[in-house]
């Protein structure tokens, strides 16, 4: 009984703080501070802390599948979300797919960075005076192939990684606020993953303050960050508003509720839209809201 109510008294505090207005809508000013601003705390850290070795447990076994932890747990979560508010397993299915699209992101930006640091780079030759450039070898593969050392332009796919997967947890996990004001089913399993899920994005947090304190060049960090943010306002803030696209978080998700007052005292009609009515978008329940 005391675990089942410290579940629900978490799972409900995480919600209401991940679906407040202010922070859903400055969190990705939040993750660009920590990349602007987290070098600066090399100058107070002691270089020789754990943390400052990449061969330390949270890089190696974390850092590397981030993306993997992501979707394992924000498609749980939304498997359970979408189908108990919705019943519908294409209403489920749909939302399930932006983290498809989230994953071929990821998978683009990725093949992005190998391409820049191609066409940047130059292969060198390790000897005991520094390092000889090799003209003659102007590809990477064949650079790389006759082992030999090729330097170019590195995006840091870590900072990009962890900026991107913080902002898609930040952006899912926000639709559990109205899903528990609808008095929808929340029980322990989805409280459960739900937590999960949160406790991995702060995670990530500190991971991404780690990595762009100890680790990679400024230059390499910001545009890391840049293509994360620009990646995630594409499709959360652009895209998913349209209609044919996988839909923004709990859009369609949660049924009409009963009728009610607004505070001048007339009728809404919660999730319906006449012709000629005023119609406005209450952005806490996710609702569009008809006065006749």
């Amino acid at each position: 009984m005391i675990v089942r109510q410290a579940l629900v008294f978490l799972s409900d505090q995480t919600a209401g703080f991940l679906g407040n207005r202010l922070v859903r809508a400055y969190y990705h000013v939040w993750l660009a501070s920590l990349v602007v601003f987290g070098p600066l705390l090399q100058f107070y850290v002691n270089p020789r802390v754990i943390f400052a070795n990449r061969r330390n447990y949270f890089h190696v076994r974390l850092v590397d599948s981030a993306w993997s932890w992501t979707v394992l747990l924000a498609g749980g979560y939304l498997l359970l979300l979408a189908y108990l508010s919705s019943g519908s397993l294409l209403t489920t299915l749909r939302h399930l797919s932006r983290l498809a699209v989230g994953t071929g992101v990821r998978v683009l930006c990725s093949r992005t960075f190998s391409w820049i640091e191609d066409v940047t780079g130059c292969c060198f030759q390790p000897t005991p005076e520094g390092l000889l450039l090799l003209e003659s070898l102007g590809d990477r593969a064949s650079c790389v192939g006759q082992g030999h050392l090729w330097l170019g332009y590195q995006v840091s796919g870590e900072a990009f990684l962890l900026t991107y997967a913080s902002l898609v947890l930040a952006e899912e996990l926000s639709a559990f606020q109205p899903y528990l004001r609808r008095r929808l089913p929340a029980g322990a399993p989805l409280r459960l993953v739900y937590l999960l899920a949160a406790a991995f994005l702060l995670l990530w947090n500190a991971l991404l303050l780690v990595s762009v304190v100890f680790f990679h060049r400024y230059s390499q960090k910001m545009a890391a960050a840049g293509f994360a943010q620009l990646c995630w306002h594409l499709t959360y803030r652009r895209w998913y508003l349209c209609r044919w696209s996988p839909s923004r978080p709990a859009h369609d998700l949660f049924p009409r509720g009963p009728p009610r007052r607004d505070p001048a005292g007339r009728r809404c009609v919660c999730g319906a839209a006449t012709a000629g009515g005023d119609v406005t978008w209450e952005s806490v329940t996710e609702t569009l809201l008809s006065r006749e």
